[in-house]
């Protein structure tokens, strides 16, 4: 299956290294488990909508990407 980008090329890159910087915070963190893995799963989904330029949350209410 493949979905249209709806991320600009400057997000891609900001995702990915926010996604890393959430889960090594997930990972290091002297939280309980809950949190922790909270943590983790958020940085890895942010990571991987960057990787792959498509967010589901930003489709889901219609952003677009300019066709300039």
């Amino acid at each position: 299956m493949f979905y249209t980008k709806n991320l600009p090329a400057w997000e891609y890159a900001l995702r990915v290294v926010a996604g890393v910087a959430i889960a090594v915070v997930g990972l290091v963190s002297h939280q309980p488990p809950l949190i922790a893995g909270s943590l983790l799963a958020t940085g890895i989904f942010t990571g991987m909508t960057g990787f792959f330029g498509f967010c589901p949350m930003c489709a889901l209410v219609g952003r677009k990407l300019d066709k300039r």
